[in-house]
Parts: C-alpha cells; sequence; structure tokens
C-alpha cells in the first residue's frame, strides 16, 4: 500500500466522521426546535452528552448501532449480552421497525420517561466514570508478604 493510498483513507475517514457530525448536529437542532421538548432542562448540554455517547457506541461508523457494535460495548462496560438481548435492547429502543438504533431514537430514547435497558446501562456507566477517579502513575509496589 502506497502512503498516497493512506493520506486517502485517512481524507475518506475525516470526511465521513465530519459528515456524521453534521448529520447528528442536525438532528440535535430537530430536538431544540421541537416544543415538545421545550420544558427540558438543560436540553443543548444534554444533547452534546448524547452525541459524544452515540458516537462512542456506533463502532463501524455508520450512524447506526447494530447489534455488533452494541453488544461490543456492553461487553466494554462490564456489562455482556447475549446476542438475544442485544436484539430486544434494540427492538425496545426502535419499537421493533429496525434492526439498528439511529440517532433519533436514540435522543428519544434517553429523554423518554421510560426506562430503557439501554438507557440505565448508559446513565449508569456515566455515573460510575464520575465517581471513581482515576489512579495516576504506576500501581504501588508490593510484595509477596503483602498479598492476601
Amino acid at each position: 500500500m502506497s502512503s498516497k493510498n493512506r493520506t486517502q483513507g485517512g481524507k475518506a475517514f475525516g470526511i465521513l466522521k465530519a459528515q456524521q457530525e453534521i448529520r447528528l448536529e442536525e438532528v440535535n437542532q430537530e430536538f431544540l426546535s421541537d416544543e415538545k421538548y421545550s420544558d427540558e432542562e438543560e436540553l443543548e448540554e444534554k444533547l452534546v452528552i448524547f452525541k459524544k455517547k452515540y458516537v462512542d457506541f456506533d463502532l463501524n461508523d455508520q450512524g447506526e448501532i447494530d447489534m455488533m457494535s452494541l453488544k461490543m460495548m456492553m461487553e466494554k462496560l462490564g456489562v455482556p449480552k447475549t446476542h438475544l438481548e442485544v436484539k430486544k435492547m434494540i427492538a425496545e429502543v426502535t419499537g421493533g421497525v429496525r434492526d439498528a438504533i439511529c440517532y433519533r431514537d436514540f435522543i428519544k430514547m434517553m429523554l423518554g420517561k421510560r426506562s430503557a435497558v439501554l438507557k440505565l446501562i448508559i446513565m449508569f456507566e456515566g455515573r460510575a466514570n464520575e465517581n471513581c477517579p482515576k489512579p495516576a502513575g504506576p500501581p504501588p509496589r508490593r510484595d509477596i508478604a503483602s498479598l492476601p
């Protein structure tokens, strides 16, 4: 593979990410201008957080959270799920009409009053990260006598 091809691939990926960012921001603007969500506290800040979280879940960068992406994210969050459980989670969010979660469905789930399993996991994961400061530096040295 020549360096020109690698650069072109990087540029294509950058363009894809920029287009995805524009699409997600357009959906955010729809929610900001929707009367139904006008009483939602800190809506703009929430949408920024939801967009970042959605991009984290969209592992294949196709603009949707498909079964494999969701399954891998659940494992990454320490909440592994079977294929059937993941399929049920997607059906719960999409109303059973799609095999993947689009951004619009994701926001409706996060802003909705119902407690979807995926919503609970995402909220729990966010709170867990807030309360647990990451240790800095190398782990402390231990000797055999200190082991349990």
